[in-house]
């Protein structure tokens, strides 16, 4: 199903709560953040291990929080860095939007349709029970693919607009995965910020 033509959804769907809001920021906003984010953020790329073989993860990351605490997925631990005077503005805007608070934020810079991040989901022990997880994006449009783990039927794919914000909610990290597939398409870079508590 695809839910890009909504202007706002609010989905409850079997074990999640899913908001998407295509224009969280207007045009002006997300292109300062882009240009801002992408020049400023110290990035980094580091190695994953696939059946056995390490390869270099197939996007940029940084970890920025508001304490030291560090988080760890897929055999990678990352220690955050201070706050910058631009992320504590997004993240106070996206809790007063979201009534929750965020203490990390996890950032990915997808640089073309080669980079992608696989099928997972957000439930590493650091993170509680039932998450919320804000997600920002800024630049190139892509496709957010989620399914439930066991239920094939409900499976669905979102477009995420530069300025968007996906917000997931309740057991979602408990019993669905997500995933930004590769594209072939010719698409710019993208910057996504996945804000939690930790």
């Amino acid at each position: 199903m695809d839910l890009f033509s909504a202007e706002k959804t609010h989905l409850f769907l079997p074990n999640a709560e899913v908001l998407y809001i295509p224009d969280f920021f207007d045009k002006v906003q997300a292109d300062h953040y882009f240009h801002l984010l992408r020049n400023t953020i110290d990035w980094q790329q580091d190695d994953i291990k696939i059946f056995g073989k390490t390869h270099p993860q197939p996007r940029l990351t940084a970890l920025y929080g508001t304490n030291d605490k560090p988080y760890s997925y897929s055999n990678i631990t990352m220690t955050p860095k201070i706050f910058t005077k631009e992320l504590d503005q997004i993240k106070t805007k996206l809790e007063d939007y979201c009534s929750h608070q965020f203490t990390t934020v996890l950032l990915n810079l997808y640089r073309n349709g080669s980079d992608s991040n696989g099928w997972h989901s957000d439930n590493e022990k650091e993170l509680g029970r039932n998450p919320v997880i804000a997600s920002l994006s800024f630049g190139a449009t892509r496709v957010f693919h989620f399914k439930h783990r066991t239920n094939k039927e409900e499976k669905y794919k979102l477009h995420l607009n530069h300025g968007s914000l996906l917000v997931m909610k309740g057991e979602m990290q408990h019993f669905w995965l997500h995933q930004i597939p590769k594209t072939k398409k010719d698409v710019s870079e993208r910057i996504n910020l996945t804000f939690r508590l930790l």
